[in-house]
């Protein structure tokens, strides 16, 4: 139920287009092409088994473990900025 300015099903609208965004970036990150037979950051072979589960793959298991700690920490705050979280 939304009240004063906002129309009706705008807290759904607004939740269904944050979730559309994580969907397209996430679709925006997965890897593209052949397979990298060595690794771009360390040079480690990047074993045949992986290559095959993830099309594309450019890191080896450490180094994209480190690569995905950096990235949840970069995008951690609401953007659309909610009234929830302009009140904390």
């Amino acid at each position: 139920m939304a009240g004063g300015w906002a129309k009706d099903g705008a807290e759904q609208e607004q939740i269904e287009r944050t979730l559309d965004d994580a969907v397209e970036l996430a679709r925006s990150r997965l890897p593209r092409g052949e397979s990298r037979k060595y690794c771009e950051e360390c040079d480690g072979v990047i074993p045949e088994a992986r290559r095959i589960a993830v099309p594309g793959v450019r890191l080896c298991v450490a180094c994209q473990n480190e690569h995905d700690k950096k990235q949840s920490n970069a995008g951690s705050y609401n953007r659309r900025g909610s009234k929830d979280s302009q009140l904390r």
